[in-house]
């Protein structure tokens, strides 16, 4: 008999200058990028969130601790890669992704299609099996006042 499984994956990283911009794994034009011990790439992380949770498998700072040097400035479509191992050693697959990211600039349309096919890719499921939404937080709040850039994750996992 098929299990399914849902997670949910939140991650929120804060814009600062100097720093390239990491979104589903493509490199964004703009001129901040995300603060983070990693590429802190939150739409990925949100996702690796998401599909742990799924598992039952706790979350990605349990797996990917910004305390160990090993994980400074690393690609975060790594931290997916190892990810779907680990779901993958427990049994499951992913099935189907769907996420939003919630910024105020830069305007990400122009720059979706590419993350769908990026992190279909990665976890290696069909591109239709991934969505990625862009929406702002109408002016309100940290994303409202381009302090940084948040991101939500569903995944659905089986066996």
């Amino acid at each position: 008999m098929m299990t399914f499984r849902t997670g949910f994956g939140y991650d929120s990283h804060r814009l600062v200058p100097g720093r390239g911009l990491w979104l589903g794994g493509i490199k964004i034009d703009f001129d901040k990028g995300l603060d983070g011990h990693s590429d802190a790439d939150v739409l990925l992380h949100a996702i690796c969130d998401a599909l742990l949770g799924a598992a039952s498998l706790r979350d990605i700072g349990y797996h990917f601790p910004d305390t160990d040097p090993a994980f400074s400035g690393i690609d975060s479509k790594e931290l997916l890669r190892r990810t779907v191992a680990l779901i993958k050693d427990k049994g499951f697959v992913a099935g189907n992704i769907d996420a939003t990211v919630c910024a105020e600039q830069p305007k990400l349309a122009p720059y979706i299609e590419q993350m769908r096919q990026t992190i279909a890719g990665v976890i290696g499921i069909d591109v239709d099996s991934v969505s990625v939404k862009a929406t702002t937080n109408e002016r309100m709040g940290f994303v409202g006042r381009q302090e940084g850039i948040a991101a939500f994750a569903v995944a659905l996992i089986h066996n």
